[in-house]
């Protein structure tokens, strides 16, 4: 039998080495793995030009799909990406924002486009745990370090209770803010202010490391930004694919822990240029858990719940969607 032929399109992590250089491959498929440039790029070739058979995709981004006509593509339960997302806010530093309740009555910068998946984590653990919710502030949506309109290759939501607004043609979030043009900015690019170490802008967590570490401590959530989709006419044609593709993806995470494992208890990554990594490492393991980086939907199940109700608290979806309503139903028990 000839094996299918899959382009794949997906960002490449420590975790998705070995899809890269072909250690571990889908079984039955002969996968072409691109990166292009950055993981927007991949999402708007998966959604504007439906180009890949197999794609990494943000959660926010996948949901919108699935509101177009005729959706091209079904999620399984593989997560590329993670990110703990108190870090994600920064404030100037004489806005007189102190603590997350003084969000409110703020401008609020946001990257890219209302709702985008390091947004909305954000906008709901304000929500949950102080008291703000979006309503609150006015959003003004663009590029972080360079100038940008909204992504036009999602519709362009947000409810009609929240004041929406865009850059000024050539304007930088990251410029409006250090010029207090807005207050605050929510974003998954650090600013380059931020960077220049200009003290102007500052995070609102100062120690967002302690505060992240206590909120997984006691949610368990370790929040997941992307997943991965495959065409639907795909798994039609070919019943068992979305198993192999599971697998090979867990299969690929799997080295990489292995690799991890292997230096973590010896002390001695010479293979990376980071000081002290094991420690860390070992700090983390005990933390998140011997396996913290787990594919499937029952480890996952609260945080994707939680993701889909903060979208609809935020307005960005029509219904109070659930897990099976966005992943194929044969992976819903892993």
């Amino acid at each position: 039998m000839t094996d299918i032929r899959l382009r794949v399109g997906t960002a490449r992590y420590d975790h998705t080495r070995a899809l890269f250089d072909g250690s571990v491959r889908i079984a039955g498929a002969e996968a072409t793995f691109e990166s292009l440039g950055i993981v927007s790029e991949i999402f708007e070739e998966t959604v504007r030009n439906r180009g890949f058979d197999v794609a990494e995709l943000g959660l926010t981004f996948y949901l919108r799909s699935l509101e177009m006509p005729d959706p091209e593509y079904i999620a399984i339960p593989v997560f590329p990406n993670r990110h703990f997302r108190h870090s994600a806010i920064y404030v100037n530093a004489s806005s007189g924002i102190e603590k997350p309740e003084d969000l409110a009555g703020k401008t609020i910068g946001e990257f890219a486009t209302y709702g985008h998946d390091a947004g909305i984590w954000p906008k709901g653990i304000l929500a949950d745990e102080y008291g703000v919710t979006p309503e609150q502030s006015r959003w003004v949506v663009g590029g972080t370090n360079w100038y940008q309109q909204p992504y036009d290759f999602i519709p362009f939501l947000h409810p009609s209770d929240v004041e929406v607004t865009t850059t000024p043609e050539g304007k930088t979030l990251d410029g409006m803010l250090v010029a207090g043009e807005i207050d605050a900015l929510i974003t998954a690019i650090v600013p380059q202010s931020v960077l220049a170490g200009s003290g102007l802008v500052r995070p609102l967590f100062p120690d967002a490391e302690a505060v992240e570490r206590e909120y997984f401590a006691r949610t368990g959530i370790y929040p997941i930004m992307h997943t991965v989709v495959i065409r639907r006419r795909l798994l039609a044609e070919h019943p068992g694919l979305e198993h192999a593709v599971f697998q090979a993806f867990r299969e690929s995470r799997d080295a990489a822990m292995n690799h991890y494992n292997g230096y973590g208890r010896m002390g001695q990554q010479s293979d990376f240029m980071v000081p002290w990594l094991d420690h860390l490492y070992e700090r983390n393991r005990t933390l998140l858990g011997e396996n913290s980086w787990k594919h499937g939907l029952a480890a996952n199940r609260k945080t994707i719940d939680t993701f889909l109700r903060y979208t609809y608290e935020q307005g960005l979806s029509k219904t109070r969607l659930t897990c099976e309503d966005i992943f194929v139903a044969s992976l819903l028990d892993t």
